[in-house]
């Protein structure tokens, strides 16, 4: 049975990644210098463009077709051909590494350290992205391996509202925008202190 996901705020995108554990992989790719919802609908729109998304064919696609794909109208993200890169070399990398099955980054992994290292080590992808789908992986999809919470960090507090694995709702969605804004606006506040 799926996963009863409300990251993209929007039943018909929330489906595509409930159904397709590479299209929530890649909403976390798009996660980055964009709103978060809109990053998780980027995976239903991309499947509305190619059809269903795999590693393999996402590895295998040309690439000024590929960036066709994400630059749209609507492009899938702010900066569509970086991102239609970087999907590109995550795909590549998961039909080199996992045979193209996203799942055995989590489901052959040996505990929560090992998920954690195993998303880290994706392209283009760091600690806290690991980290936050780390958390992403045991609050809503029922990862059951011992140690995921701590190789989640912080992202991995219960009700905690840091990152899009706490949102379950628009309430939750609000709560995590307003999170990172006010630590955003701490981090310019730090800045501008040591000037």
């Amino acid at each position: 049975m799926s996963p009863q996901l409300t990251l993209a705020q929007d039943p018909e995108a929330d489906e595509v990644l409930a159904r397709n554990p590479l299209a929530l992989l890649i909403g976390m790719v798009l996660d980055q210098q964009f709103p978060m919802e809109r990053a998780f609908a980027g995976p239903a729109l991309l499947t509305d463009r190619i059809g269903e998304i795999t590693a393999g064919k996402i590895a295998e696609y040309d690439h000024d077709e590929l960036v066709a794909a994400f630059t749209g109208p609507p492009a899938l993200h702010r900066y569509p051909r970086s991102m239609a890169e970087r999907v590109q070399a995550v795909c590549r990398a998961i039909v080199e590494d996992y045979d193209g099955d996203v799942t055995r980054i989590w489901t052959e992994a040996a505990d929560g350290r090992d998920v954690f290292k195993r998303l880290n080590a994706l392209p283009g992808w760091g600690t806290m992205k690991a980290q936050i789908f780390t958390a992403l992986l045991g609050k809503q999809l029922g990862l059951d391996l011992e140690g995921w919470r701590e190789a989640a960090g912080s992202y991995g507090d219960e009700g905690s509202r840091r990152s899009i694995a706490d949102v379950v709702d628009a309430t939750t969605l609000a709560e995590v925008r307003d999170f990172k804004q006010a630590q955003k606006k701490a981090a310019k506040e730090a800045r501008e202190a040591k000037a």
